[in-house]
């Protein structure tokens, strides 16, 4: 399947430079490109890319506004930072919160944003440990009450390896609409907001094993 990407990015130098560096990965085609924020949030709605690529520094609203409407208008559309800000910096962990999935600074080395887009398209988080950790810290603890049934924890497992609630629905053979409660008290139970933040907290925490991520 061919992971269609849509570029957001003031600079006309980086926009030209990251589509031929994309454009010549087989399963990667970029379907467009915009110079601010609201027309990558407009582009994004007609365009319907799997992966928007966003820089946090634009001329009108900045990546996390992008990350946010984006994911609150197309929830099948996935969004990673390319930025020169710091991987640990605030607004990267903004963004994080907003619903992106990864960041990439540019400084890497392509093969970096490259897997990074590729995780993306499958609903992976690939974050740095730096920004991860940042992340983390920024999160609440969960309270003494913070239980998960049984049934929340498998979801949360699937969660973790990047499946959508229509696959965590399908695996486990439950009504989507099921899925969807079982995520809504699962970030309610750990504090956090997003099914980004969830995964992140569930594998550093130790909450999630690495054998039981190894077998999902």
């Amino acid at each position: 399947m061919t992971i269609r990407i849509l570029l957001i990015d003031d600079h006309p130098v980086v926009r030209t430079g990251v589509r031929a560096v994309l454009d010549a990965e087989p399963d990667l085609e970029v379907v467009g490109e915009a110079d601010t924020g609201l027309r990558g949030v407009s582009l994004a709605h007609r365009l319907g890319p799997n992966v928007v690529v966003t820089d946090l520094l634009l001329p009108d609203i900045d990546g996390v506004a992008v990350t946010q409407r984006i994911r609150a208008e197309r929830p099948a559309t996935q969004v990673i930072m390319l930025s020169s800000v710091d991987e640990d910096d605030a607004a990267v962990v903004r963004a994080v919160q907003g619903g992106a999935l990864g960041y990439v600074q540019k400084s890497a080395n392509v093969a970096e944003l490259v897997e990074t887009i590729r995780a993306a398209a499958n609903g992976q988080v690939h974050l740095s440990a730096r920004a991860a950790a940042r992340l983390i810290q920024e999160m609440r603890a969960p309270s003494n009450h913070a239980r998960l049934t049984d049934r929340e924890h498998e979801v949360l497992r699937q969660l973790a390896i990047g499946l959508t609630n229509k696959e965590i629905a399908r695996t486990l053979d439950v009504a989507l609409t099921t899925v969807k409660s079982h995520v809504r008290s699962i970030l309610d139970k750990l504090g956090v907001d997003s099914r980004t933040q969830a995964a992140l907290y569930a594998v550093r925490s130790q909450m999630l094993s690495a054998e039981e991520l190894r077998t999902a």
